[in-house]
């Protein structure tokens, strides 16, 4: 009886215990199963976010990818993820953000080329080598670059625009490392008046006076100081901060302008040897009558005869005696005799200003050429206007420091067409130019500009003479 009493009470506890054991596996089981669940949808969303910015990053492989935590972002947070997540790249968990990808360093002559044509390369209309021929772009010379087609660059410069092919043209870093060699630096005044000093110090000799917006080629740069070329033989240096620096590059020919350049020189050069016929031809009686007063004996008197065969010799004539035939032959003028007076307080001939500006000024873009008097050929600043001024029966001395003695002394401020002006160096004259009228100037500046014109202000004038009658 006892033993099915106990038989009893250990059936119920098994059937007790397996109630239990049952219960557990059930909870346990759905306790696994919801949280499966769970994870699975975190990662299908977390996989679908990855998804969705890859493919956004695929189109621009530079483009930073942005993420809800990323600090430099002003985004919040995508509802139903965590702000305190790590970072996510390329749809893996990382320990930092990825860095953003480094620019790549850009030239400022990106949109520049430089011809390196042995000579020069042809601008064609379109992008073929059969097309018309626009112009040429010498070599060392720059354009602007508007537009690439496969091998072929569309470019301007000039009046010229068309298409040259890329190997011809040095671009970019290419570009750069040719500035020094092609360019030409530029320095313009940005201040109303600057010194041009000897040396690179403020405590040296100031040299002359340059004025604002007025530009000059820069022969050398420091850090703090730049050297000018002024014109002629003034060169000195002025202070890097009250300058603005460019670069000046030679630019495309056009045919029309190759034309018209080959026509102007052509008709400047026919003018000067028709020019130098007449005073051969005009010259030639007074060789033969000082021929023969020399003939005729030692007396001396016949050196008036052949003063003439000196008129650009600049010495005057002696007898055999070795004194001058000249009262005042030390004020002579060294351009020869022309029958007017060399006296400093008078006109020393007539004329129309105007008519000389004019003439002098189809010389301009001529080169400069030191020791030079030829228009076409090449001429200093006195050489200039000796031959200008020649051409209307006027002899100026051949340098000048000897011209700013000769006609009749006047103030710059009333200086008018055909007028000289002068400029100094350390107070001696060591530059003169013509006034055309306008507050402006022409002159041989210096070897880079040739024959140019100014502002007759350009550098601070020493003084005005008027060489020719009211």
């Amino acid at each position: 009886m006892q033993k099915g009493r106990v038989l009893k009470i250990f059936l119920g506890a098994g059937i007790f215990l397996s109630a239990g054991v049952m219960v557990n596996h059930i909870t346990s089981l759905t306790t696994t199963m919801c949280t499966e669940k769970e994870l699975a949808g975190m990662s299908y969303t977390l996989q679908q976010f990855v998804d969705t910015q890859s493919a956004g990053a695929a189109s621009d492989p530079e483009a930073i990818v942005a993420f809800p935590d990323d600090p430099s972002q002003n985004s919040s947070a995508a509802p139903g993820t965590d702000p305190n997540a790590p970072a996510v790249s390329d749809g893996a968990v990382a320990a930092e953000p990825t860095p953003s990808a480094t620019p790549k360093p850009k030239s400022e002559y990106d949109k520049i080329g430089i011809s390196v044509a042995a000579d020069y390369v042809n601008v064609r209309k379109k992008p073929n080598t059969d097309s018309k021929v626009l112009g040429k772009l010498y070599r060392g010379s720059a354009a602007t670059i508007q537009d690439r087609t496969g091998d072929w660059v569309k470019i301007r410069s000039g009046q010229v625009e068309g298409y040259i092919k890329s190997d011809y043209l040095a671009i970019g870093f290419s570009a750069e490392k040719l500035v020094d060699k092609f360019g030409t630096k530029i320095a313009t005044i940005n201040t109303e008046t600057l010194k041009v000093r000897e040396a690179k110090n403020t405590e040296c000799a100031v040299l002359t006076l340059v004025s604002g917006e007025e530009s000059f080629e820069i022969l050398r740069e420091d850090k703090e100081w730049v050297k000018i070329m002024v014109d002629g033989d003034t060169k000195g240096f002025v202070s890097k901060e009250y300058v603005d620096i460019s670069v000046k590059f030679k630019k495309a020919v056009s045919i029309e302008e190759e034309r018209e350049e080959a026509r102007k020189k052509a008709a400047a050069a026919a003018a000067a040897a028709r020019e130098e016929m007449a005073q051969q031809q005009s010259s030639q009686p007074s060789s033969n009558s000082g021929s023969s007063g020399n003939s005729s004996g030692s007396s001396g008197n016949s050196g008036s005869g052949s003063s003439s065969n000196n008129s650009g010799g600049g010495s005057s004539i002696k007898g055999s005696a070795g004194k001058s035939n000249h009262s005042d032959s030390s004020k002579k003028p060294s351009g020869g005799s022309s029958g007017s007076s060399n006296n400093s307080s008078s006109a020393i001939g007539s004329g129309d200003g105007s008519a000389i500006a004019s003439y002098a000024l189809q010389f301009v873009g001529n080169p400069y050429v030191y020791g030079g008097s030829s228009l076409t050929h090449g001429t200093d600043c006195s050489g200039f206007t000796q031959a200008v001024f020649r051409k209307f029966g006027i002899s100026l001395p051949r340098t000048s420091g000897s011209q700013s003695g000769v006609g009749k002394k006047i103030s710059v401020s009333s200086a008018r067409a055909g007028d000289l002006i002068f400029y100094a160096k350390n107070g001696r004259v060591n530059h003169v130019a013509i006034c055309i009228g306008g507050g402006r100037v022409v002159h041989a500046s210096n070897p880079t500009t040739g024959i140019t014109t100014s502002n007759m202000n350009y550098r601070t004038p020493y003084c005005a003479r008027r060489v020719i009658g009211d």
